[in-house]
């Protein structure tokens, strides 16, 4: 039995969304590596965010857990103890991929596992330059599908030029060179989130940044410290959208992070014509905030492309959505990497619409979609990935009819109290 959705008359109000996953994956793990105790304020309490949780428990870390509020007694990289069991990620890319570059550098064996989409997603992209590194990792296909076992050692220093922009590779590599001899430094084709090297930075690391390349000096040792977790503007892009398309709405989203890498949103839905405003904006911390608020507007169809991409690679979804409402066309390329998502995002998401009568079409690294086509309920389904769940719910609230929403429980991975904030806003 699916979620059953009508059409939304309007939506108004003031949300907060929930905490940015990436800022609260890292924090967990870095907390955990580092020397005393770190703090945490406005953590996700996201299913993928609790599996980073649950797997440095497992490496003998004490984490403190109350709601949003997460305490980590960090005792150094070195205090990591041998786990007794697999490491189980879930659903969480960032939180295996991350995790073999903290691992190769620890003096034991551990194996990690994830669920049914994990089991499908590509990790030599991770893997391949940790063992140039020095690091033994073995898995399914050569180390690229899980289970993956990672002995630990000793890695050292190199540079890699990564073929792809990637928050999750260059993560991996500079954790890694963290504790290796030497230098590592990552080049990327176009500059991915930076999450890592403002956090590290908060920790108490030194890492460089030179145009496209990041560098990092081995044998660092990070010191426990206090992160306060913005709002996640990927989870605030499906209201952002919301707003913006649900006739007689203004949403305010508060306290949502505004990181220039993560920005591209804001960018393209500006680009589109939608009447967004700026409020309380904090740009003196680490990780810049500040509250949006989105009016509906009359949108436009463009082209969303090049270096844009990497900034809003997990807004495709909600932004392919936007232009079905947009006056002409849109067109979306460089997107290829939609495609070892949770699911291929290309082929989910032009499938999925078109159940709902949207004029879309998939091409080898994104989409055209034709504007301004009345969406009618349908059964639709999220393939377990809970961006698709999120944009088809969203689409649900101007869409003709009853739709159906199967497997609706997958946005729980990032967003638990989505549908509880969708009711808030429409009453």
């Amino acid at each position: 039995m699916g979620k059953q959705l009508t059409p939304i008359q309007s939506l108004n109000g003031t949300i907060k969304v929930p905490g940015d996953k990436s800022i609260s994956h890292r924090a967990v793990m870095f907390g955990s590596i580092a020397e005393g105790k770190t703090t945490i304020n406005g953590f996700l309490t996201g299913e993928d965010c609790l599996s980073t949780i649950s797997c440095f428990k497992k490496l003998g870390v004490n984490i403190e857990q109350d709601n949003e509020q997460v305490t980590v007694n960090g005792k150094g990289i070195s205090g990591l103890k041998p786990p007794t069991e697999d490491l189980y990620v879930g659903n969480s890319g960032t939180t295996i991929r991350l995790m073999l570059g903290i691992l190769a550098n620890t003096p034991f064996t551990s194996v990690l596992t994830g669920d049914e989409s994990i089991a499908k997603r590509p990790m030599n992209r991770v893997t391949q330059p940790l063992k140039q590194m020095g690091a033994e990792i073995e898995g399914n296909e050569s180390g690229n599908k899980v289970p993956l076992q990672v002995k630990g050692g000793k890695t050292k220093g190199f540079h890699y030029h990564s073929p792809i922009a990637s928050a999750q590779v260059k993560s991996a590599i500079i954790l890694a060179g963290l504790k290796g001899d030497g230098t590592t430094s990552v080049t990327e084709p176009l500059k991915s989130r930076d999450h890592t090297e403002r956090m590290l930075e908060a920790f108490g690391a030194k890492v460089e940044c030179e145009g496209l390349t990041v560098s990092i000096h081995g044998g660092q040792e990070l010191k426990g410290t206090h992160i306060e977790v913005p709002g996640d503007i990927s989870s605030a892009a499906f209201f952002l959208v919301a707003g913006a398309i649900v006739p007689n709405s203004t949403i305010t989203l508060q306290k949502v992070g505004l990181n220039p890498t993560r920005t591209g949103i804001l960018d393209v839905l500006n680009q589109m014509g939608a009447e967004i405003s700026y409020q309380n904006m904090n740009d003196e911390v680490s990780e810049p905030f500040g509250d949006l608020v989105i009016k509906t507007s009359s949108l436009k169809g463009t082209v969303i492309k090049g270096d844009l991409i990497p900034r809003l690679i997990d807004e495709i979804p909600i932004i392919a959505l936007a232009a079905t409402q947009a006056e002409g066309q849109t067109i979306i390329q460089d997107a290829q990497e939609l495609r070892v998502k949770e699911t291929d995002r290309i082929e989910t998401v032009v499938n999925e619409l078109k159940k709902m009568g949207a004029d879309i079409e998939a091409t080898e690294d994104g989409m055209i979609i034709n504007g301004q086509t009345m969406l009618k309920g349908a059964p639709v389904q999220s393939h377990g990935d809970h961006r698709i769940g999120m944009m088809l719910s969203i689409a649900s609230c101007i869409a003709e009819g009853e739709t159906t929403l199967s497997n609706s429980e997958a946005i729980a991975v990032s967003y638990p109290t989505f549908y509880n904030q969708l009711e808030r806003l429409s009453n």
